[in-house]
């Protein structure tokens, strides 16, 4: 499937987030794009780039994370041959492949001081310097940079330029993450579902049940809409009816009774624990016990006992028989537990 490039949702603050890059766009300025992992920053920083004077011009990517300390300079403003070990020929950097366009710097915290200081003067004189080489080559170059850290927090603490953050902070534009976008699930859960549906080859979409919609809704989302696609995918392709609504959801993948179980090894030689894996099924989730006085304690453990039922089936795809299994009970007693429950739909 085709990366994701449009923006879906409905929200007062995802609305206000797309309508402050639109306005942003027309100027040449730099601008910091902040939110959490998954809400869209990419998308963001590419509206910036096709929405401004610079549309026609080269539009360039470099994720600083990906990139070691000792290379992301080169990788920046290029390097003369012979310059380190290994740089064999000349090479231009990201800003002369940027000039006249937008440069996109994403994860811009995890840049270091060095490439900051060399970063500041490119941003303030329009100037980049090769490695190796002392003659500064003259650049047209927008910035936009992103990053899931609090800046300001880090300047405090010495860990990023406060000079190159007055540079770069001509226009914030924080991204709301998925759980403050009210009404937003269901639309994006929508729109992934019948994508997903159509690739899936589905004669037509039959939507979500009120459980996976109720589940979705409850649900912290901390990878936001880049976790909400992967999860509502998955369930699109493990639904076995497509003529019934999709009503189950797995948001952890990596569930099931037989997951390895981390294990405190032997300690090594330096103090520290070593981990090892076992192949033990792993226990059912704790569950959060009543708070307060108990007036009614059959309805208390009834209740109890129908979440413990609902968590196990869920994590266990809704085989009875595995979920049978995981909670040490045989296949008639689970049987007769759901039907107490009225799970056994």
């Amino acid at each position: 499937m085709e990366p994701e490039t449009q923006f879906i949702g409905q929200s007062a603050a995802f609305q206000d987030a797309v309508e402050r890059a639109s306005l942003a766009a027309s100027l040449d300025r730099p601008v910091l794009v902040i939110g959490e992992r998954g809400t869209g920053k990419e998308l963001i920083a590419e509206r910036l780039h096709r929405l401004s004077t610079r549309w026609d011009r080269p539009y360039v990517i470099l994720n600083c994370a990906a990139m070691p300390e000792t290379l992301i300079e080169s990788e920046l403003f290029g390097h003369e041959a012979g310059a380190f070990t290994g740089a064999t020929r000349t090479r231009a950097g990201r800003f002369e492949e940027a000039d006249g366009g937008t440069l996109f710097l994403d994860e811009l915290a995890t840049m270091s001081m060095g490439a900051q200081e060399r970063l500041l003067r490119a941003v303030e004189y329009g100037e980049v310097t090769r490695v190796g080489s002392s003659r500064p080559i003259r650049v047209d170059v927008r910035i936009v940079a992103a990053t899931n850290e609090h800046l300001p927090a880090l300047v405090d603490a010495g860990r990023f330029r406060a000079d190159l953050l007055d540079r770069l902070s001509f226009e914030v534009i924080t991204l709301p993450p998925l759980r403050a976008r009210e009404g937003d699930i269901e639309v994006l859960a929508t729109y992934f579902g019948q994508r997903m549906a159509a690739v899936l080859g589905w004669e037509e979409w039959p939507g979500f049940g009120p459980r996976a919609l109720a589940a979705m809704e409850g649900h912290d989302w901390p990878g936001n809409v880049r976790e909400l696609r992967n999860v509502i995918e998955r369930a699109i392709y493990r639904w076995a009816d497509p003529e019934k609504p999709v009503d189950a959801v797995n948001f952890d993948p990596f569930a099931s009774p037989w997951q390895p179980v981390v294990r405190k090894g032997p300690a090594p030689a330096d103090g520290g624990s070593a981990p090892t894996a076992s192949a033990d099924p792993a226990p059912p989730a704790a569950m959060a016990l009543p708070s307060g006085p108990v007036s009614d304690m059959r309805a208390a453990v009834d209740s109890y006992e129908r979440q413990i039922l609902a968590d196990t089936m869920a994590r266990c795809r809704f085989n009875q028989k595995v979920a049978a299994e995981a909670l040490g009970l045989s296949y008639d007693q689970i049987r007769h537990a759901l039907k107490k429950h009225g799970l056994n739909q």
